[in-house]
């Protein structure tokens, strides 16, 4: 299990995929509401006038000596939903980003978001 304080040191690091092929850089992590564990991060890619961050969850990845390795292919995770550099996650947005992934999205009893940025 990915320790909460060890990913304010990640920030920066390449995300990698299941084949060490490089999808970008880890910009922030999203982590759960009710366990307040990371979840999910956001990866920033794209030519410098347009870059985007993507979510990629963080269930079974792997730091390593400047990388995080992610449990999914480069192809799934650059289609994912994504934000500018500059946005916000809107809350109606977040089911689409489990969706995508396959995973299944429980926001909270009377609706509180499922993820928060750290």
């Amino acid at each position: 299990m990915i320790q909460s304080a060890d990913v304010r040191e990640w920030r920066g690091l390449d995300v990698v995929d299941t084949d060490s092929r490089k999808i970008g850089v880890l910009e922030a992590i999203y982590v759960d509401t009710t366990t307040d564990e990371p979840a999910m991060a956001t990866v920033r890619a794209g030519l410098p006038t347009r870059r985007q961050l993507m979510f990629v969850p963080l269930d079974d990845a792997i730091t390593g000596p400047g990388y995080l390795k992610v449990a999914y292919a480069k192809a799934l995770v650059k289609t994912a939903p994504s934000i500018g550099t500059d946005d916000v996650l809107p809350a109606e947005h977040e089911a689409g980003i489990f969706k995508h992934y396959g995973l299944p999205y429980e926001p909270g009893a009377a609706g509180e978001r499922q993820l928060a940025r750290r």
